[in-house]
């Protein structure tokens, strides 16, 4: 096996809002919110659908490196309910090795709205459900050990027992890469994140803010010269100004592709990550990595959601 996804199993449900629906609802354009089942409901009663899929942050790269034809598989926890078969059937649709083994369970699956405004930004709210209570008893020793890479989301640091879990997965693993996955969740767990990146993690994937609100970094030079010392392989989005990665003093870079039809940021990190790690792990250089990145970014913002197909 190639990569294994360790992430949140999220059902996305993804709908069109103008500013004033966040004005309204307190939320913060650009973010992910985590809400209880409660305010999960009042949200969705206000909103018309566009489109419902199997999601989830690291499952959308898996699901990207699966269309890019490696062989990749994941673990992300469901309850044995309609969204969580659903959520199955879709991951194995697209070429996905599913790793977990659903079950009843007294809380139900994780769902997120993405709400599109009409700037193209989205923002996030999720209701974790089962899927941010995973455990180390739902991982496979045996698939961790058999797998190039795992691939972990800093998600999952907001429930359940990530410290057992990511310390097994760490344990096991050949090599280890990571998502920061939002400013916001770098601040909820700074000092463990910073922990992650020094001491465990071999590949960190982040945007610029991320990045930065991590090492407290004043400018994007405080990040290159973190992370020369480091001397590990960091790998950082920057919107419009390309894109960055820093493997102990070699600093690679890659322009933005320019003048794209943009419809929908969801999903620009997560296909970001599958293009380059289809690059890492297929030999490729690490500034060939970055283009295919690059690539796989340019064409999902192109379109509504976080799916190729």
């Amino acid at each position: 096996m190639k990569v294994l996804g360790i992430g949140n199993a999220i059902v996305d449900v993804i709908c069109k809002v103008d500013d004033g629906f966040l004005v309204n609802n307190g939320l913060t354009k650009g973010t992910m919110k985590l809400i209880d089942e409660t305010e999960f409901k009042k949200l969705a009663s206000n909103l018309k659908i566009e489109k419902t899929i199997a999601g989830g942050s690291v499952a959308n790269s898996i699901v990207g490196l699966a269309q890019l034809k490696n062989q990749v598989s994941f673990i992300g926890k469901i309850n044995d309910d309609k969204f969580g078969s659903d959520y199955e059937k879709s991951l194995i649709s697209q070429n996905v090795n599913y790793f977990y083994t659903k079950k009843k369970e007294r809380v139900s699956t994780g769902t997120c709205l993405i709400l599109i405004t009409p700037d193209s930004e989205r923002t996030m709210c999720t209701y974790l459900g089962i899927s941010g209570k995973i455990t180390p008893d739902d991982l496979s020793d045996e698939k961790i050990k058999k797998s190039e890479i795992v691939f972990l989301e800093g998600y999952l640091w907001d429930e359940g027992s990530p410290k057992d879990t990511f310390n097994k997965a760490f344990s096991l693993a050949k090599k280890s890469a990571m998502t920061l996955s939002d400013k916001f969740c770098v601040d909820r767990h700074k000092k463990s994140f910073f922990n992650l990146v020094k001491n465990n993690l071999d590949i960190t994937f982040a945007n610029e803010q991320e990045i930065l609100s991590l090492i407290d970094g004043k400018n994007f030079q405080d990040v290159i010269d973190f992370s020369k010392e480091l001397k590990k392989l960091i790998v950082i989005t920057r919107s419009d100004k390309g894109s960055t990665a820093i493997n102990g003093s070699e600093v690679s870079e890659c322009d933005s592709q320019k003048n794209l039809k943009i419809i929908d940021l969801t999903g620009a990190g997560d296909l970001f990550a599958a293009g380059f790690l289809h690059g890492y792990i297929n030999h490729k250089t690490i500034r060939e990595s970055l283009e295919n990145g690059t690539q796989m970014a340019s064409k999902i913002i192109q379109i509504i959601g976080a799916r190729l197909n």
